[in-house]
């Protein structure tokens, strides 16, 4: 019985190690406090079941290094250090910038507080109010702090549905225009930010007057924010802190309700770290129609066949399995501006096979075959191959065109008519003489 347990035990373990793993690498560095790192035990310990080897690090400590000869030295990052002013020198928002630039995926906890990751938001098309202004709301009537906030999560593209209210603490942020920011949590309705945290009012008004009226107020605020960059590594800014820790993951919504923050942790850390909504185009493949292999130049009017093998990352098997769910893929033939723009659809019958048929422009220059498909919260898929398209070989024409039929007849008409005209006038020309002589005798 024993051994029976121990086995179950161990089979279990096997699988939640085995579930949720990231495409992108297991190992993560978290800046922290030492004195605040068993707050967050709870978050610490579920990404530890799931597989990621967590190494943790003070804001000022010099090592471990976050990159190390020019090569990032872990694949994800979690700063928490959210009230800290002063870090190592190397982690700046200079060098945070540059580890998204090297596929290195970020959570960055925010604060009410000027700190330096305050102006690296800015970058990301993320405005902070004034310092001191956290967020509040009175709605819905609690014993907490108007600080302690209970937000509804919207299920979407990243967080799952029927995800409990999450406990918030923090400061929320406007969200630019930038089409790479992903929203994820929004601020309720009725909240707004306030001077209760020693900010000033004065302060606060002017900047809602210089961005417009109600800026820090209503559900256009962002609570927690994610940004993917075109190189499809991802940086999620959260508000607070406190949605990862102990005392918000345990505290009930209301009585006999949990919360959901521990749910809605791992739904942010799944796709920041890239475990879900992650897309590659395996291989990409043309033809003429009848044909199976590319040709390495197409005449024009062709009809062309276009292929694309698309994948999605699968984190319960750590493996990549074919997927045919995207239903807005486009393809464009395109000489500097598109001259073909085409859905490409999944083909019926086979999972991950995308293909479509169109004709070649009448035009010939070269060509190019391109995919562009950037949607939020989804890794962005481009793909361009360079193909030339000529004109028709001088035995590639048709002998006769259909259309040029008037022609046709107009030249043989005057070709007889030129004919007619010779042989009667040389034909003339023989009998005036024959009657010429008839005459002389």
């Amino acid at each position: 019985m024993v051994q029976l347990r121990s086995l179950f035990f161990l089979t279990v373990g096997l699988a939640t190690r085995l579930y949720a793993r990231s495409s992108t690498g297991d190992s993560v560095l978290v800046i922290v406090e030492p004195n605040k790192q068993d707050n967050y035990s709870v978050f610490f310990d579920g990404l530890k079941e799931q597989g990621y080897e967590l190494t943790f690090r003070a804001p000022k400590a010099e090592v471990p290094l976050v990159i190390e000869y020019d090569v990032p030295s872990f694949a994800h990052v979690i700063l928490l250090a959210s009230e800290t002013k002063n870090f190592a020198k190397d982690i700046t928002p200079q060098s945070l910038v540059q580890l998204l630039g090297k596929k290195t995926n970020l959570i960055i906890a925010l604060s009410s507080k000027q700190t330096p990751l305050s102006s690296l938001a800015a970058e990301f098309s993320l405005a902070l109010p004034p310092p001191g202004t956290p967020l509040v709301s009175y709605f819905p009537e609690r014993e907490e702090s108007p600080q302690v906030i209970p937000v509804s999560v919207q299920p979407n593209s990243i967080i799952s549905s029927n995800i409990n209210p999450v406990w918030f603490s923090g400061v929320p942020h406007s969200i630019g225009n930038n089409p790479m920011v992903v929203p994820i949590l929004h601020a309720p309705a009725e909240s707004f930010a306030s001077e209760t945290d020693g900010g000033s009012p004065d302060a606060l008004v002017d900047a809602s007057e210089r961005g417009g009226e109600g800026l820090w107020a209503g559900s256009q605020l962002g609570l927690v924010t994610g940004f993917q960059t075109l190189d499809n590594s991802r940086v999620t800014f959260v508000g607070g802190a406190d949605v990862f820790s102990d005392e918000f993951a345990q505290k009930e919504i209301s009585k006999g309700v949990p919360c959901g923050n521990t749910a809605f942790a791992r739904d942010v850390v799944a796709w920041t770290f890239q475990e879900t909504n992650v897309l590659r185009i395996e291989s990409t493949t043309h033809h003429r129609v009848n044909a199976t292999e590319p040709s390495e130049q197409y005449t024009t009017n062709d009809r062309l066949v276009y292929t694309a093998y698309i994948s999605k990352y699968d984190p319960k098997t750590s493996n990549w399995a074919p997927y045919s769910g995207i239903k807005d893929l486009q393809l464009e033939f395109t000489m500097l501006d598109p001259h073909i723009r085409t859905a490409l659809l999944p083909v019926s019958g086979n999972l991950g096979k995308y293909s479509v048929t169109f004709r070649a422009p009448d035009r010939h220059g070269v060509f190019k075959f391109v995919i562009n498909h950037k949607r939020k919260g989804f890794t962005y898929l481009t793909s361009s191959m360079t193909v030339p398209v000529v004109p028709p070989r001088h035995d590639g024409y048709p002998r006769f065109l259909s259309a040029a039929w008037p022609y046709y007849m107009g030249a043989i008409s005057t070709s007889i008519g030129f004919f007619l005209f010779s042989a009667l006038w040389l034909a003339g020309d023989s009998r005036e003489k024959k009657a010429k002589g008839h005459k002389a005798e």
